[in-house]
């Protein structure tokens, strides 16, 4: 018997006769009551792909049938039966959460039991204590709860979820998987965009995309099995990590290394042999850097742009005695730390925990309540124009302007930070060919794909070549290509002895801190190198702990 539930049969779209096919003849047959992962580069094609099954867009070619039904021909039995929680949260910021779940039941014509489906809402998703919060001050799990109940108010056939854990905590990534999972038992069917491989690799089949092109469609493992025998591992001294990882990337039979830790975690191409490291098992992660061509592995142009190294005063970043309270809210509390240059130091916490009121504090954005932040030497209060000049800063969302072309950013940006005649214009040259953008001069920011966005936001950040560069979730929502790409320019940046202090929500990725100071409730309750934080989280069970099993157990320990 046929349990197939999405029939996807030569599907193209394309969005003008100039452009590429945003997707090309993708044909899949998905069963009924199961997740299934979508995943792939950024501008792949998975944003249209959930549209045009949700029948909210028409393919140019092929056919698409959910449950039986065309979704072109059925558009209004789709629409009535999915429930679609988009990329952006697609909820009503300055209305409350209890506002923006009787709007959506009344655009679902939701009117028998409706009080009954609240209370289940809220009590699945954990939100009953802030029905009358406003939705923009919610934290970016609770945000992403209540998209998943406004998405949920009309019990669907099939829920589209388009990266639902974008920017958020692994706490909060964990909770919101569980409450998924427990949807399928109830006969629902899941298509899960994401980011996070390690969420793709627990579906029961992938589908992944890349160029509007698929790739590969089944179970994950069946791609993974292909790395047997290709992955391994190196154990090199703390402080020669990076230098370790720029040698073995220059090697011809690796596609790929990253940092973990002690460790070198290291991709050999096909039938390659490694003379060093231990075999390891592989990940999902490795198969889809694998099929995708490997890294790219050239030295980072951005570090090249810094002629000589910086500066080495004893302490690179101080904070004392930092505290910031809005009215009755204390959001960070008495947090001192420091910093040395020319090494990578991350905040790590949940969402809503203090690390974005410290990193503005640290800049000079917002003035704290108490306490002193100095950066290069400098107290930002005592000579805020002088450390300034001295920082870069990438911020958690989007903050160009995005009304302005990309150009326009540039030449505005480079005139803030006081580079004029040749040496903005050479500026802004190496900025367009390091951050490849020169195809997007002229284009919008506000309608960059989110790759491109977050490569001009770093490059607005570093056109200057600050000493300290402060990144606040610099990577939230890309592939991962492209935080190698980021990662591999930060690195670059670090051994030309460049400060940089970086928060993030992906694990790995803190993997390449010196130090890290882990933030609840505004103070620091952690602080040391990602490999003495794993140590609290080891057990006979999980003797080689990930640093995600560190976050977990220790913010768990004081919730």
């Amino acid at each position: 018997m046929d349990d197939t539930f999405i029939d996807l049969e030569q599907v193209t779209k394309s969005f003008g006769p100039k452009l590429a096919p945003a997707l090309w003849e993708i044909k899949a047959k998905i069963p009924k009551g199961e997740m299934v992962g979508l995943v792939g580069p950024d501008g792949a094609g998975k944003t249209t792909l959930i549209r045009l099954i949700a029948a909210l867009l028409v393919p140019t070619k092929g056919t698409i049938h959910v449950a039986g039904k065309d979704s072109v021909k059925d558009a209004e039995f789709i629409h009535a039966h999915t429930g679609y929680m988009p990329q952006r949260f697609g909820l009503y910021e300055d209305l409350t959460v209890m506002q923006n779940l009787n709007l959506y039941a009344d655009l679902r014509g939701v009117v028998e039991e409706r009080q009954k489906t609240f209370d289940q809402l809220l009590t699945f998703t954990g939100l009953s204590p802030f029905k009358d919060r406003l939705a923009k001050n919610l934290s970016g799990g609770m945000k992403q709860k209540l998209g998943l109940a406004c998405a949920l108010i009309k019990k669907p056939l099939l829920l589209l979820l388009d990266e639902p854990t974008v920017g958020v905590d692994p706490l909060s990534r964990r909770e919101l998987w569980k409450m998924v999972t427990t949807l399928l038992h109830e006969g629902i069917s899941v298509l899960w965009s994401t980011a996070y491989l390690d969420e793709a690799e627990k579906c029961d089949n992938v589908l992944l995309i890349n160029e509007g092109k698929m790739l590969f469609y089944g179970k994950p493992q069946e791609l993974t099995q292909r790395m047997e025998n290709r992955i391994f591992k190196i154990q090199v001294p703390q402080e020669k990590r990076r230098e370790a990882l720029a040698r073995v990337l220059k090697k011809n039979e690796v596609i790929d290394a990253t940092l973990q830790g002690k460790d070198l975690r290291i991709i050999t191409k096909p039938g390659a042999h490694l003379d060093e490291g231990e075999p390891t098992i592989p990940r999902f992660e490795d198969a889809f850097i694998d099929i995708l061509g490997g890294m790219p592995r050239v030295e980072s142009q951005l570090a090249q742009t810094y002629s000589q190294k910086g500066k080495t005063a004893h302490t690179a970043v101080q904070a004392k005695n930092l505290t910031k309270k809005f009215g009755a809210f204390t959001a960070v509390n008495d947090v001192s730390l420091m910093v040395e240059p020319g090494t990578i130091f991350g905040l790590l916490g949940p969402n809503g925990a203090g690390k974005t009121t410290i990193f503005r504090m640290m800049c000079g954005l917002l003035h704290p309540s108490s306490g002193k932040a100095i950066v290069a030497g400098l107290d930002q209060q005592a000579a805020p124009s002088k450390a300034r000049a001295k920082i870069g800063y990438m911020a958690q969302k989007f903050s160009l302007y995005g009304h302005l072309s990309v150009l326009q950013n540039l030449i505005f940006f480079s005139g803030i930070y006081n580079l004029t005649g040749p040496k903005q214009q050479q500026a802004i040259e190496m900025m367009i060919d390091i951050f490849y953008l020169k195809s997007y001069l002229d284009v919008s920011a506000d309608l960059l794909p989110l790759g491109y966005k977050r490569r001009l936001s770093l490059a607005c950040a570093t056109m200057h070549q600050p000493d300290v560069l402060f990144l606040d979730e610099p990577t939230s929502g890309v592939d991962p290509l492209t935080r190698r790409e980021f990662w591999n320019h930060i690195n670059g940046l670090v051994e030309k002895k460049v400060t940089v202090m970086v928060t993030t929500h992906f694990m790995d990725e803190a993997d390449y801190c010196d130090k890290i100071a882990l933030i609840f409730n505004g103070k620091i309750i952690h602080m040391d190198t990602p490999d003495a934080l794993k140590e609290f989280a080891k057990t006979q069970e999980n003797p080689t702990p990930t640093l995600e099993d560190a976050f977990i157990k220790l913010i768990g320990e004081h919730e």
